[in-house]
């Protein structure tokens, strides 16, 4: 029998998105094929401590599950022993998936431990994780390409307020936002502005920069890229976000608490709309510089009778429990989940032996 591939699920994290990085991960861990992997978790504890789990042979993608096999010791040590008594951990994997959502995870961070531990791992580097967590920066770089993005403005001192100017000119609605941040974590929808210090002051608890967008109309659309091992970029079938109307729109709860939110993949969408949003997906991908996977979100508005694609945000590491946006999206040109799986860890090797191929337009 030919050596197993050993493979390092990373999960949990230092912020608030941490039970949804279990959740993600119990799922990742559940599907990776034991006949092919040899399975080891690492989560990274709220206060930051690194914890190395054994060698999983079983999961039944319950988190609870995941986080008893690296339980808390009495005394965990500092945050740098346990570090690196991870990386001795990791020295020896084939292939790091990092399963990581949000700040200290999906930033870039995480990526440039395993960059100078010299780990392959799962998805883009550090500068392209740091740009497209920031969705400020990420807006910026896109905006200079043409792109277009959501109208915004950024509060960057905690004593900076939204000007007269930015008012008339974003309108109501607009959403508060922490700049680096996911999973709708510390976002509100402002119909008034005298919520707006209360919503900056939620979205702060997050991120000591805010983003006030405009409230864009339009179908919520996701589309996929996906970097197979050759260094040939595959974009998805679009899904459409529906939010129940007595809901209001897509926050934590639509997210994440089932019966709220449709999902739907394939879409009905016009052909040569969903090649447009195919181009642009592929477009943000190598602006940004990622690798590996992006799941990119789009709103449609339209704007004098034509239909204008406009990116809400981009996530390097969305999601990734089976029923997820992204394995829905792949699922739906028969790409399985354990499959799917396989590329990420497939396309994480190559890319460790190598340069890729350059992806023709």
């Amino acid at each position: 029998m030919s050596k197993r591939t050993r493979v390092v699920v990373l999960f949990g994290g230092r912020n608030t998105e941490h039970e949804v990085s279990c959740k993600s991960a119990a799922s990742v861990v559940q599907h990776l094929d034991r006949s092919r992997y040899e399975v080891v978790p690492i989560r990274i504890t709220k206060a930051g401590h690194w914890l190395v789990g054994p060698v999983t042979e079983e999961s039944d993608g319950d988190p609870g599950t995941l986080v008893a096999l690296t339980p808390e010791p009495a005394v965990p040590g500092s945050v740098a022993e346990t570090l690196a008594r991870a990386l001795e951990a990791m020295r020896d994997a084939d292939v790091v998936l990092p399963i990581l959502h949000g700040p200290y995870g999906e930033d870039g961070t995480v990526q440039s431990v395993l960059e100078l531990a010299g780990v392959p791992y799962m998805g883009s580097g550090v500068l392209a994780s740091a740009v497209s967590m920031d969705k400020d920066f990420t807006k910026r770089v896109l905006a200079s390409r043409g792109v277009p993005v959501a109208p915004g403005a950024v509060l960057d001192g905690a004593d900076d307020e939204l000007s007269a100017q930015d008012r008339e000119r974003l309108g109501l609605p607009v959403f508060v936002k922490p700049s680096r941040g996911g999973s709708s974590v510390g976002v509100t929808r402002v119909d008034d502005w005298a919520q707006l210090p209360a919503a900056v002051a939620l979205a702060r608890q997050s991120d000591t920069k805010v983003l006030v967008e405009a409230a864009v109309t339009g179908r919520e659309i996701d589309m996929g890229v996906l970097e197979l091992p050759d260094g040939t970029l595959r974009t998805s079938p679009p899904l459409e976000i529906k939010v129940g109307e007595e809901h209001g729109w897509f926050d934590y709860e639509a997210k994440y608490e089932a019966g709220i939110t449709e999902f739907v993949v394939p879409d009905d969408l016009d052909p040569r709309l969903t090649e447009r949003l195919s181009a642009v997906a592929l477009e943000v991908f190598r602006e940004l510089g990622c690798a590996g996977l992006l799941r990119v979100d789009f709103f449609l508005p339209e704007v004098d009778g034509e239909v204008v694609p406009t990116i809400n945000e981009v996530n390097t590491i969305p999601g990734l429990t089976s029923m997820s946006q992204v394995p829905r999206m792949w699922r739906a040109v028969g790409i399985d989940y354990p499959e799917l799986l396989d590329i990420f860890v497939e396309t994480a090797r190559a890319r460790a032996r190598g340069p890729v191929p350059a992806v023709l337009p």
